[in-house]
């Protein structure tokens, strides 16, 4: 005859396994809407800022200052600034707050990214934009399903990411056709696998016991980190996929 007691830690730990599912879909849902909002006040302030910076066909005084001053160099570099300022302050701030400079983050990525507008179609760009979203979900589907770690081959995206960025700044000096086209298709790859190494390591960080803040601030930081794959991944197919003006 089977022992009740046996029935009882089954089904106890049953509940246990099936709240900390839970918990782990409300976080990572979470981390999808920060990151999934992220992008969408990033696209309407990129295409607002388009929008006031043209009159006539003609740049406005807001379009000169964004596009021509010495003020590009600053709205290209605030995004990066905001990004450390995030990463080493989150632990010393409220959710509401690091929340908010995610906000502002994303915003002022937009009227960085606004400048593509200048170099591709419209057309090209909202198409490149649904690839990339749909190639982003299947991956990081993948990184979320998968029980394969993935640690080993973040490692080596990880250097690589690094190998990329020295490349493009030797890239600007010589200016090469043939390694800018090295540089996108590597670009790509690398992205694509970081999706699914960052979401399988999100996923890692959740833990049942921890409180709001700590919940909180991981999700903002989930959700910045799949922003980051998200943009350059975009960013990289649009130099495969979008036609230029």
């Amino acid at each position: 005859m089977s022992d009740p007691r046996n029935y009882r830690m089954q089904t106890a730990g049953a509940r246990a396994d099936a709240a900390v599912d839970q918990g782990l879909r409300a976080y990572m849902l979470r981390v999808y809407n920060l990151m999934a909002l992220g992008v969408a006040i990033t696209g309407v302030a990129a295409f607002l800022a388009f929008q006031f910076a043209f009159a006539d066909g003609q740049l406005t005084a807001f379009g000169q200052a964004i596009y021509v001053s010495p003020l590009k160099y600053l709205i290209m570099l605030a995004p990066f600034g905001m990004v450390l300022f995030l990463s080493f302050r989150i632990n010393s701030m409220s959710v509401s707050a690091a929340q908010t400079t995610f906000w502002v983050y994303a915003a002022l990525m937009g009227l960085s990214l606004s400048s593509i507008m200048l170099i591709y179609t419209g057309q090209s760009i909202v198409r490149t934009f649904f690839v990339t979203a749909a190639s982003f979900g299947a991956l990081s589907l993948y990184g979320y399903t998968t029980k394969r770690s993935l640690s080993a081959m973040g490692s080596f995206l990880v250097m690589g990411l690094f190998g990329l960025i020295i490349a493009s700044l030797v890239n600007i000096f010589f200016a090469s056709s043939a390694l800018q086209f090295a540089i996108s298709v590597i670009g790509v790859l690398i992205f694509a696998g970081l999706t699914a190494y960052d979401t399988q390591r999100i996923k890692e960080m959740y833990f049942e016991g921890d409180g709001f803040e700590a919940a909180g601030r991981k999700a903002i930081m989930g959700a910045l980190t799949l922003y980051l794959d998200f943009v350059n991944l975009f960013l990289f197919m649009l130099r495969f996929l979008g036609n230029r003006n």
